[in-house]
């Protein structure tokens, strides 16, 4: 079957690893099923396993991917959700194209419990957006942020696939919404999803009881200057420096949380599937590329200058 895989490491320049061509068919143990894949999408997971982060040479050749949905052998519409237990990951459990093949093919073995129905009114290529990025985004402000009880939130650094789902989320569920950017072309954009659209370090008009943080270092002291009495500030990645000053006065004083986090449970990303659905909610998509162009889609996000997701149509 075709596939996009990891066929070596490369940090200096993670395309020149990937390589696209037939790779053996899905194996299957007791209690997996094999699906087949209509549309995936791309994270920054896909680059790091590239450059060798997270993925080991000896498991090499590693299909790519973490997010799909597509057909059971049932004919059934899914969404693979995409965490497997795993008692060798030191966290219990590792996410697809680490030690179990990825989903930049052609078919998918998962476990069973790992398929969850997709709604009818999401399309397969909205579908895909949602098991990685969208799921970690929505558990940041429900499950850790607890959203619920907030009046405002900010989100540091949308764009990105997690902080632009943030954006979207937050301002569905009739939060005020801050969020920043250092690209004047996608703070507009932001906007246009109905945020506040700010440059990095600007002053809120008000504390926020919800920060949503992915930027790390950068924008960590303005996230603690930004946050109410009680506020939880949530994070979930470090792309601009994963060793922050933190003032813990500031901390104590304002009965801050910091809390951490990742991806998110099976349960979550049903109730994800069911919100997307029943409020008319769609992934912001960057673009869309057939199959036969993965080449060009990992090079579209590894310019930087995506705004939402970049997807595959395996169909096309």
């Amino acid at each position: 079957m075709r596939a996009a895989f990891a066929s070596a490491f490369n940090d200096d320049d993670p395309l020149a690893a990937l390589t696209v061509g037939d790779r053996p068919e899905p194996e299957q143990p007791d209690d997996w099923v094999t699906v087949e894949v209509r549309a995936s999408s791309l994270n920054h997971h896909d680059l790091w396993s590239l450059r060798g982060v997270g993925l080991s040479a000896e498991r090499l050749p590693m299909i790519l991917g973490c997010d799909a949905a597509g057909v059971d052998p049932a004919g059934n519409d899914v969404v693979v959700y995409p965490l497997v237990a795993d008692p060798g990951d030191p966290r219990g459990a590792s996410i697809l194209s680490e030690h179990y093949q990825g989903t930049f093919a052609e078919r998918v073995a998962v476990p069973r419990g790992n398929l969850l129905p997709k709604p009818a009114g999401l399309s397969f290529t909205d579908a895909a957006c949602l098991p990685t990025a969208w799921l970690t985004a929505y558990r940041m402000l429900t499950t850790k942020g607890r959203v619920d009880s907030a009046d405002a939130v900010l989100v540091q650094g949308a764009g990105g696939g997690v902080a632009t789902a943030a954006v979207v989320l937050a301002v569905a569920l009739g939060k005020r919404v801050y969020a920043t950017s250092r690209d004047a072309a996608k703070r507009e954009r932001i906007a246009q999803l109905g945020a506040t659209a700010l440059e990095p370090g600007a002053r809120l008009p008000e504390r926020v009881d919800v920060v949503i943080e992915t930027v790390g270092a950068a924008t960590f002291d303005h996230s603690l200057k930004s946050a109410a009495p009680g506020a939880r500030i949530v994070v979930s990645g470090a792309t601009a420096g994963h060793e922050p000053k933190v003032n813990l006065r500031r901390v104590f004083a304002m009965q801050l949380e910091i809390v951490g986090t990742s991806m998110g449970t099976p349960d979550e990303l049903a109730a994800l599937l069911r919100l997307c659905a029943e409020r008319d909610i769609r992934p912001v998509v960057d673009d869309v590329y057939g199959f036969s162009e993965v080449t060009a889609a990992f090079a579209r996000l590894h310019s930087g200058d995506v705004f939402g997701k970049v997807v595959l149509d395996h169909t096309r």
